[in-house]
């Protein structure tokens, strides 16, 4: 009997370590890695050709007076360097003065006949109430106001017009930048929309270049391009196509615009500069240039 119950928990205890051993594993959950885009335009190689260029500003304007006058004073030099909001020049202000002056009693006048025209309405409104006039002197008295109204309306905004004149009269730099040329002299008679200032901004500078139109295909933008100026030491600055012309111009070329990606101390709007650009596809192009923080070990080992 010993012997028989001795076989029977054998048995027992062995099929419990065979059920334990036919549950399955528990799995490690999916690893998600993150996913970070690079953009790559840069050809691994290609046919390199050099072209030449103009250093410009990317911002550029022509400044004038908005009204004609005698020039009073002039407080910028070409060259100099001005501050967004600076004055530039002035005209004399004698004749604006004067038109304002004129115009501010034209609206006094004009605001007091609109205070009678107003109280004469009210009076004979109060009296049509009490039957004291007819409907026709209620009619007249409305077109009487509506008309002095009218009247405060335009001479308003003949004041405001002849205030923006006076305002005009200061012209002042719309940007940060360098004075590229100045045409204006103290007690000079000027018109208006005369250019007076050329003003560079000096927040970012571009090259403008002609591309022949047999390889301008070849281009795209956002191709890097490296801009070298000769009279500037260590310029080889990085720059990038930001526009490309639609219709060839003179000598069969396109214009093409190149935005430089930084900017080293003297480079100024109007120096020659070379631009070396690699042209996609023919047959020495292999590819594009990935950089290294874009590649990653993989899991399995070779």
């Amino acid at each position: 009997m010993n012997r028989k119950i001795g076989l029977a928990l054998i048995a027992g205890a062995l099929g419990t370590l065979t059920a334990c051993d036919s549950e399955p594993e528990a799995t490690a959950p999916e690893r998600i890695r993150a996913i970070k885009p690079y953009y790559v335009s840069e050809p691994a190689g290609g046919e390199v050709r050099r072209l030449s260029g103009t250093i410009t500003a990317a911002n550029t304007s022509a400044l004038s007076f908005a009204v004609p006058g005698k020039v009073a004073t002039v407080r910028v030099t070409q060259g100099a360097r001005v501050k967004a909001g600076q004055v530039l020049a002035t005209l004399d202000t004698k004749r604006f003065d004067l038109n304002v002056s004129a115009e501010k009693s034209q609206l006094a006048s004009a605001q007091a006949n609109y205070a009678d025209k107003k109280a004469e309405l009210d009076r004979q409104r109060q009296l049509f109430k009490k039957g004291w006039v007819a409907k026709a002197a209620i009619d007249r008295a409305v077109a009487a106001f509506d008309a002095a109204a009218g009247d405060l309306n335009l001479a308003r905004s003949r004041v405001g017009s002849v205030e923006k004149d006076r305002a005009d009269t200061v012209l002042r730099a719309p940007f940060d930048g360098v004075i590229a040329n100045r045409d204006v002299e103290p007690f000079e008679e000027v018109a208006s929309g005369k250019a007076l200032f050329l003003i560079n901004s000096e927040a970012a500078l571009e090259a403008d270049l002609s591309v022949p139109d047999n390889i301008v295909s070849r281009i795209s933008i956002g191709t890097p391009v490296t801009v070298k100026v000769s009279t500037i030491a260590g310029c080889g600055c990085a720059g990038r196509i930001t526009e490309i012309g639609t219709a060839s111009g003179t000598a069969n070329a396109v214009p093409v615009k190149v935005a430089l990606l930084e900017k080293r101390p003297g480079l100024l709007p109007g120096m020659s500069a070379e631009i070396s650009v690699t042209l996609a596809g023919g047959k020495k192009a292999g590819g594009f240039l990935v950089p290294l923080t874009a590649i990653v070990p993989g899991d399995e080992t070779a």
